[in-house]
């Protein structure tokens, strides 16, 4: 059974029958309250005290009740936020392991949205990521292009394990500018490039130079049907990379892809004209992009795995 403190009016009635002399077991009877609970009001009273002093006791004694507010060592302070700094999560924070914290993953957070570290935690990645309800989109289809994501589930049965799958999209800023986005899918290896144009040239420009960057590692390329991707004939003839389509409105099927785009969000929000970052900006958004620890690669980092498959 779920107990009830004494209210001021109980407290009152209890007062009048002390006055009155009346036994205190008889008060908890009439009260329907525990023998003990009508004693220490009643022992309380004896010392001269009143009602008023009862409850303001009683109400200093509630603000000692509960768990107390967690606290971290000075140096555990300092280094969490010099990881906060560079974009990390408390996942990632406690999840890489690079030192001892003296909590756990959600004390952490806890403490995140208590603002204890004078960071809202609203600006953590992936905070809030759906479109409004009734939203279209509104940028060109190309149709059914090329090849399904089901041939290469047939081509390439072991695709998940295997380095060099690619998938690609692309993030629109201000005037109608784009910027292309790849995604390494067992690395998580991010690269964004600047397109000149929204066009398929320019986006067959930018794969063919991602191509000769990765050194012919490129086995495949999965995209969305974008008309920016409708020159991908001329992709697969020179680069030998078989390009796959997902399924209209299945997002999903690129999820890396489509999970790193959310994050590179943080840098251009919807609106910013991409041809005002410089090339030097670029740099560093791919630099935070492929260097911060991900708990899919047991909390190593995009450029870790990337470098260490490159290799081989």
């Amino acid at each position: 059974m779920t107990y009830s403190h004494l209210t001021t009016a109980k407290l009152t009635t209890i007062a009048n029958f002390f006055t009155q002399g009346t036994k205190a077991y008889k008060v908890a009877q009439m009260l329907k309250r525990s023998v003990e609970t009508s004693y220490r009001v009643y022992r309380y009273l004896k010392t001269g005290a009143t009602i008023v002093d009862y409850q303001q006791q009683y109400v200093s004694n509630k603000k000692r009740c509960g768990r107390k507010l967690a606290q971290l060592p000075q140096d555990e302070v300092v280094y969490i936020n010099e990881m906060v700094a560079q974009g990390w999560t408390p996942d990632t924070i406690i999840g890489r392991g690079d030192r001892s914290i003296s909590c756990n993953r959600r004390t952490l957070y806890r403490m995140f949205k208590r603002g204890q570290f004078g960071f809202d935690a609203k600006d953590l990645p992936m905070h809030g990521n759906c479109h409004p309800n009734g939203y279209v989109e509104h940028r060109g289809k190309a149709g059914q292009l090329g090849r399904s994501i089901y041939e290469r589930y047939e081509d390439f049965p072991n695709y998940t394990k295997e380095f060099g799958h690619l998938e690609g999209d692309t993030v629109q800023g201000k005037h109608h500018q784009a910027a292309a986005t790849f995604v390494e899918r067992k690395s998580r290896l991010t690269i964004v490039k600047r397109l000149h144009g929204r066009d398929s040239q320019s986006m067959t420009q930018a794969v063919l130079e991602l191509a000769s960057q990765l050194q012919d590692k490129l086995k495949t390329l999965t995209v969305d049907h974008g008309k920016e991707f409708a020159n991908y004939q001329t992709i697969e003839q020179l680069t030998g990379t078989q390009v796959y389509f997902a399924h209209a409105y299945s997002p999903h099927e690129r999820g890396s892809n489509e999970n790193r785009n959310r994050v590179l969000r943080r840098f251009i929000p919807k609106g910013q004209a991409i041809e005002e970052l410089s090339d030097y900006q670029l740099v560093q958004i791919n630099w935070y992009l492929n260097s911060r620890p991900l708990k899919c690669l047991n909390w190593h980092t995009p450029i870790e795995i990337f470098l260490l498959n490159l290799r081989h």
